[in-house]
């Protein structure tokens, strides 16, 4: 198996090192050429991707963001392999997919949309490892829904790195999705830690919970932002959501209202038990 990656930042480091342990040839490029040298002193790709090694390859993945991925398959779509399957690992989906679909479809190579379910507070390649995909979800958008002969190459080509399971997903509902499971965490831990408190803890006092929730405060924020306005609509629903349930507490603390505050906070509860059942 022969697999091209173009970003070798966390998730492309990442993914490198995941295909290698698995035993897979791995050609790598990085728009900074001293990440692709090192990677490939750090055996983690085998050598670079070049046009030329496009025909060599198994599958392509895209790690990087959608505007840029987007960029680097217009400029490609005209040399790839008719037999050539592309899939991004983009963190939305609908603007990649619109532009991968027409471009597949101009050109004659098989293209899809896919998203690696996890990684850590810490970008860049030196933050890379080999585990980081183990019994994670790869979220997949094909075109077509009812090729099963296509899913199935697909499921072949990406759970060597490590994933669990696939979850196949409109580009629509995946970004739906995101914008509550992801992207609304990200701005809601980035906002909590601007509080003076968090200044002037002297000694600190705190628990799990703080550490946990701040956790992915270390946002890289190119990225993200250019993630939260892609997906601006669905990220400000659910920002909205919270703000309106958020004022709830607010009244009840106000008004000194310890019953509605009960209430609210058993409302929660028992939201998250019914929400745990449904995905057990």
């Amino acid at each position: 198996m022969k697999i091209g990656i173009v970003g070798l930042g966390l998730i492309g480091g990442s993914l490198a090192k995941a295909y290698k342990r698995a035993g897979a040839t791995v050609f790598g490029m990085d728009k900074d050429r001293l990440i692709t040298a090192f990677a490939k002193l750090a055996e983690a790709i085998d050598d670079e991707l070049s046009t030329e090694r496009f025909e060599e390859c198994d599958l392509i993945l895209l790690a990087i963001p959608p505007v840029p991925a987007a960029k680097w398959l217009e400029e490609n779509a005209p040399v790839m392999p008719k037999d050539a399957l592309i899939i991004d690992c983009c963190g939305t989906k609908r603007v990649i997919c619109e532009a991968g679909f027409a471009l597949a479809e101009k050109y004659g190579f098989a293209y899809a949309g896919g998203h690696p379910m996890a990684g850590i507070q810490f970008g860049g390649f030196k933050n890379s490892r080999a585990d980081l995909f183990d019994g994670a979800v790869f979220a997949f958008v094909p075109k077509d829904h009812n090729d099963l002969r296509f899913m199935d190459k697909v499921k072949k080509l990406i759970l060597p790195a490590g994933f669990s399971k696939l979850v196949v997903s409109t580009a629509e509902e995946h970004d739906r999705i995101i914008a509550f499971t992801s992207q609304m965490a990200h701005v809601v831990s980035n906002a909590f830690i601007k509080s003076d408190t968090a200044l002037n803890m002297g000694i600190s006092i705190s628990a799990g919970s703080y550490r946990d929730f701040t956790r992915v405060a270390y946002l890289d924020a190119d990225m993200w932002t250019e993630l939260f306005m892609e997906n601006r609509d669905n990220l400000k629903y659910e920002l909205d959501v919270l703000i309106k349930e958020l004022s709830k507490y607010v009244k009840a603390l106000e008004e000194n209202d310890a019953e509605e505050m009960l209430r609210l906070l058993k409302e929660g509860r028992e939201r998250k038990i019914e929400v745990e059942k449904r995905c057990s």
